[in-house]
């Protein structure tokens, strides 16, 4: 008894530490994420499993690095920005940033209202966009920020039921093993193509942004200045570690489940996260079916407010506008209205002409963009005493946040090549 209360208080423990790295993690894996994984599996099998493994790390790395910043300077990513850097870098991470994460906010309301119409045909897949808008606008302003934190941290777990799905399925755990550990790349437009939205997907500038932001969140919580010890960036580390492997791991078994659900049905290109559901149906049966796009639906309603958040604070550092989720609507209008705004903006973007697909293919043009200047300012930051004191990058961070810098530069210019039809 006593062996299974201790378990019960450890666990308890963990939970309560978990929290911003969590939710960014989890976050990552929006429907927009997991429509590209869908066609990484779709198209090429098991070929990207291993893109999960190599991807964990950079990741883990880089939003160790923001939450520190955010931690020590009670700053966020913008903040920071705005206090060492000159004014113009700082312009042109909200101008590639804003239109960026606008478009993924609409991709990812659109596929919910998608998935949402797939469960309950007669309800239009309008209704639906406009209910999860109206929902998330209504929870988002009203609720407090440790209500919001905590119900973030329980939507989390929607995302286990993509572990779930293959086991429905008979899979060859050998041959998944293999491709999970032994890479393998097919030099051609359409492999190098996917990789590039793999890498865009999973490491994305908005998650940069809300992870320093909620840090500072999680220390005005405390209603004291925090002494920022080993034991507090170690246990920032393990919340972050644990909430992007939560990431890869759904990531893997998405993967898994398509490439070998859809794979091998000759169900070879998926645009959208409605298609794989319906896709799965008549080969991998109805509960898959369903568990999918519940999951879909789930993901989205975590997702659309780290987007909107994240951009919210940005803009409201820039102009130093009260800023924050766990302040009232009255105390922080501005913060709240360019929320509303964007999420807004989102939603009608489906009626102007703006498909989810062009929404994601143009997010991922302005993410490429400005990725790898935000990892570089990242990285300086993370090594300047004058703003993290001792707290600076170990060599293996450095090593890793350099390879995600050298490794995201040249996915931009794949992009760039692809998009104007050089490559």
């Amino acid at each position: 008894m006593k062996r299974k209360n201790s378990i019960k208080s450890k666990l308890q423990r963990f939970w309560k530490l978990l929290g911003p790295g969590l939710i960014s993690g989890a976050s990552d894996d929006d429907p927009s994420g997991i429509a590209t994984y869908s066609q990484a599996g779709a198209a090429f099998g098991l070929s990207t499993l291993w893109t999960s493994l190599i991807a964990f790390p950079l990741m883990a790395v880089l939003q160790q690095m923001c939450a520190r910043i955010g931690l020590i300077t009670e700053h966020g990513l913008a903040g920071n920005i705005k206090l060492h850097y000159p004014r113009p870098i700082l312009w042109l991470m909200l101008l590639f940033s804003f239109p960026a994460i606008v478009m993924n906010i609409g991709a990812d309301i659109a596929a919910m209202g998608a998935v949402g119409n797939l469960l309950f045909p007669s309800i239009p897949t309008t209704y639906f966009s406009v209910f999860f808008t109206i929902l998330l606008l209504i929870l988002i302003i009203y609720l407090p920020y440790q209500k919001i934190a905590s119900i973030l941290k329980y939507l989390c777990l929607v995302l286990l039921v993509y572990l779930v799905v293959p086991f429905l399925y008979h899979q060859d755990w050998l041959a998944i093993a293999k491709a999970t550990f032994i890479p393998s790349i097919q030099f051609n437009k359409e492999f190098i193509s996917i990789l590039v939205g793999i890498l865009g997907t999973t490491i994305s500038p908005y998650l940069f942004f809300w992870q320093a932001s909620m840090e500072v969140e999680e220390v005005k919580h405390k209603k004291r200045h925090l002494i920022v010890n080993k034991k507090v960036i170690h246990e920032m580390q393990q919340d972050v570690d644990f909430g992007m492997s939560f990431s890869g791991v759904v990531m893997f078994f998405i993967i898994l489940t398509t490439g070998t659900v859809l794979y091998k049905g000759g169900i070879n290109q998926i645009n959208t996260v409605e298609q794989a559901a319906l896709a799965l149906k008549p080969l991998a049966g109805n509960l898959a079916y369903l568990l999918f796009a519940m999951g879909v639906i789930g993901t989205g309603l975590l997702a659309v407010p780290v987007l909107g958040g994240s951009l919210s604070y940005a803009i409201s550092e820039t102009f130093g506008w009260e800023q924050g989720l766990d302040k009232k609507f009255h105390e922080a209008k501005a913060f709240y209205l360019v929320l509303a705004v964007s999420l807004l903006l989102g939603l009608s973007l489906n009626y102007i002409g703006i498909s989810p697909i062009q929404g994601l293919i143009y997010s991922a043009i302005f993410y490429g963009a400005t990725a790898p200047v935000l990892i570089a300012i990242i990285l300086h930051m993370s090594n300047n005493k004058a703003i993290v004191g001792k707290h600076v990058n170990t060599r293996t961070e450095n090593i890793l946040g350099f390879a995600s810098l050298i490794i995201m530069t040249l996915a931009t210019i794949a992009m760039i090549l692809f998009q104007v039809g050089i490559w």
